[in-house]
């Protein structure tokens, strides 16, 4: 990002901007991205292009260079030419305009979120992000926040997302040091390999050890957003310990905790 690019608070303002092929900087905006891929944004991309969720991972990201927090990242594998192209952008715009990631949507909006541990809401700062090459701000066009919001499909995207964030911005224990790999490795195959964590689910003795009624089953089976929102609540449960999950009563014996519960996760 540009040394001039600046950020100016948003609270209930309308800003201006239109992007649009016939603007001098189309797609520059495109290039040279740091840009950090949820699970969600990686369930929408591999879809869309007709990917498991493994040759997605492998062909399109990356790790980031610097872990920030305790949980691994994923970003966006910019090509690799002099400028460092998305390798979804065209000359004709984004080739993936429908199913592009959030962060591409919100633009020319950041948002800033936290959510306290235990806490019920999630605190939000949105603001505008003012870059030197970019002429959309320049535009006649006028929105809200809300209308912004809508028209570029953010609700379901930052309802999906804040889950994660709960998760990844947490500060509570993952316990015992001899855990935690493990539990790391449990935590990339929850959020980026949604196709393994359904394996896990479905062909371990998952369905054995928790109480899962058979419409969530079902819907587990057949509608990915759904079990992306149960790959939260079950990292909830395996890093942290949190009630999210209901072990069954007759589940063997020794299964008595999180931990003891989780032994047949696969790396991921």
């Amino acid at each position: 990002m540009d040394s001039e690019t600046t950020f100016t608070p948003l609270d209930g303002e309308t800003f201006r901007f239109r992007c649009h092929k016939g603007i001098a900087c189309f797609t520059r905006c495109c290039a040279d991205l740091n840009l950090v891929l949820t699970p969600y944004d990686v369930l929408r991309l591999k879809n869309r292009l007709d990917l498991s969720s493994a040759d997605f991972l492998e062909r399109y990201t990356e790790p980031c260079p610097r872990q920030q927090g305790r949980f691994p990242l994923q970003r966006l594998k910019m090509n690799q030419d002099s400028k460092r192209r998305c390798p979804f952008v065209a000359e004709e715009g984004c080739a993936v305009y429908e199913d592009r990631p959030g962060a591409c949507r919100i633009y020319p909006l950041g948002r800033a979120a936290s959510k306290m541990d235990g806490g019920s809401e999630t605190r939000t700062k949105l603001f505008l992000v003012r870059e030197p090459h970019c002429l959309g701000l320049q535009e006649d066009k006028a929105w809200t926040i809300t209308e912004w919001l809508a028209s570029e499909g953010l609700n379901e995207y930052i309802a999906l997302n804040d889950q994660w964030l709960e998760i990844t911005t947490s500060r509570r224990s993952l316990g015992r040091r001899a855990d935690v790999l493990r539990k790391i490795q449990m935590f990339t195959m929850a959020s980026y390999n949604l196709d393994r964590f359904k394996t896990f689910i479905f062909e371990s003795r998952f369905l054995d050890l928790f109480e899962i009624d058979s419409d969530l089953r079902e819907k587990l089976r057949h509608d990915e957003p759904a079990l992306l929102r149960f790959a939260m609540r079950w990292l909830k449960f395996s890093l942290f310990g949190l009630p999210t999950m209901k072990l069954r009563n007759a589940a063997p014996k020794g299964v008595n905790s999180p931990a003891s519960a989780r032994k047949p996760a696969p790396h991921s």
